[in-house]
């Protein structure tokens, strides 16, 4: 038997206590042990709870306990869970967590620890939720040198988009209908402005190049700023509206040629399979330069399927404890490091308001880009025009724009 403690009892929490209750008996018949969880530390009691006798309040009771091997966290936030966390680890007990955000500004230091006591930290549920995508990037690819990684990585803002795509709701409208529907939280800034995502892409841009870029730094856009007339432009143009985080090497031959990163807003065309993921699901698509692309799909939150990848990582603990397991070496490094995104080549779908009639405005546009393609007709201008710019690079584009009118929006489109 393998005695474990949970750091919270909220939704994942609840979740994995739930998961191990439910499938403990399969669990042994995979690994040859059942998982006891003997303590859950939690600030609240729950008297009603099936565990409840076994919540505690103090993590010193948890650290001090030789019995427990492995601890799951799923507290959220950064502190107190980081302190725990690197407690837990220099106490020799087995650390597998949630948290992305632990993971994305505390992850080399963590995984540094954990080699160094001979404890493995895992974090298979801190990108995906229920996909499995940090194993079998690590393992199944790792013959590869992977030289890109791109992802719809936040359910909320993928919700959010399919119903102003497929109903053609506001965002407001949108919004709104996710945080009924439980989908989106009360304060859903982490979600619609880009940070849950940011994080995420930047584990997997340190599973993929070894280097964990501090999120602070990462250029981020949300989607509060997308319309319905960005909707229908996409769709003219033959794509829809996705947050992407985008990771990978500037030149793909030449490791040595740097990393970009960014999140933001794309319009992915049709023939992407991207541009099929809708609703509430997550896509992560790999690139390596032997296997070409890999694409992950599925849920990317909730409770059972977070809590599914946080008892992965326990399972996987249990089957390999006699083992000595190879803990990777991710470098902390500042996002300074990153290829900076303004001149990353992209071609852009943009809105532009310009004081001109419909031919004069076409005009001046065609002066700058000859052989444009723009998509507002003349019976819908009313001195905003929208197009298709060749490639170019966001700093090209703004010195471009500063000559033709005012800028209303910007998007990438993805590149192929």
């Amino acid at each position: 038997m393998t005695n474990i403690a949970l750091l919270g009892l909220g939704v994942v929490g609840g979740g994995v206590a739930e998961v191990i209750s439910q499938n403990n008996d399969t669990i042994a018949r995979k690994t040859g042990e059942h998982i006891n969880i003997k303590y859950i530390l939690d600030l609240r009691d729950f008297p009603d709870h099936p565990l409840g006798g076994r919540v505690v309040h103090d993590i010193n009771t948890i650290l001090a306990d030789p019995e427990v091997t492995v601890v799951a966290e799923m507290m959220g936030g950064s502190h107190p869970a980081y302190d725990y966390t690197r407690a837990a680890l220099e106490a020799g007990k087995h650390v597998v967590t949630s948290n992305k955000e632990v993971v994305a500004t505390f992850g080399a230091e963590l995984l540094r620890i954990a080699k160094e006591h001979h404890v493995r930290y895992l974090f298979e549920a801190s990108v995906g939720g229920g996909i499995p995508v940090i194993r079998p990037i690590s393992s199944c690819l790792a013959a590869n040198e992977l030289t890109e990684v791109d992802g719809i990585l936040n359910g909320t803002t993928n919700y959010i988009l399919t119903q102003m795509i497929q109903a053609s709701k506001s965002f407001e409208e949108a919004l709104a209908e996710a945080q009924q529907k439980g989908y989106a939280e009360r304060n859903p800034a982490a979600d619609v402005e880009g940070i849950d995502s940011c994080r995420k892409i930047c584990i997997l841009s340190a599973l993929a190049f070894g280097k964990l870029f501090s999120p602070n730094g990462v250029h981020t856009e949300g989607i509060t700023a997308i319309t319905g007339e960005d909707v229908a432009n996409a769709e003219a143009y033959g794509g829809v509206i996705k947050l992407i985080g985008r990771t990978g090497l500037v030149d793909p031959s030449d490791p040595a040629s740097g990393v970009f990163m960014l999140v933001a807003p794309h319009v992915i065309p049709h023939d992407n399979p991207l541009s099929g993921v809708d609703d509430v699901f997550n896509s992560i698509l790999v690139r390596g330069n032997a296997v070409g692309d890999v694409m992950f799909y599925g849920r990317g939150a909730g409770n059972l399927p977070t809590a599914s990848a946080v008892v992965s990582d326990i399972i996987d603990i249990i089957a390999h404890k006699d083992a000595e397991i190879f803990v990777p070496d991710w470098t902390s490094v500042s996002a300074d490091e990153l290829v900076a995104q303004q001149t990353l080549p992209y071609a852009f779908l943009v809105r532009v308001r310009i004081d001109a009639t419909y031919d004069a405005a076409c005009e001046q546009i065609r002066s700058v880009y000859p052989g444009v393609e723009i998509l507002t007709n003349s019976d819908a201008y009313a001195s905003v025009l929208s197009f298709v710019t060749p490639q170019t690079t966001e700093s090209e584009l703004k010195d471009a724009l500063s000559t033709i009118g005012e800028a209303v929006s910007l998007i990438r489109i993805m590149p192929e």
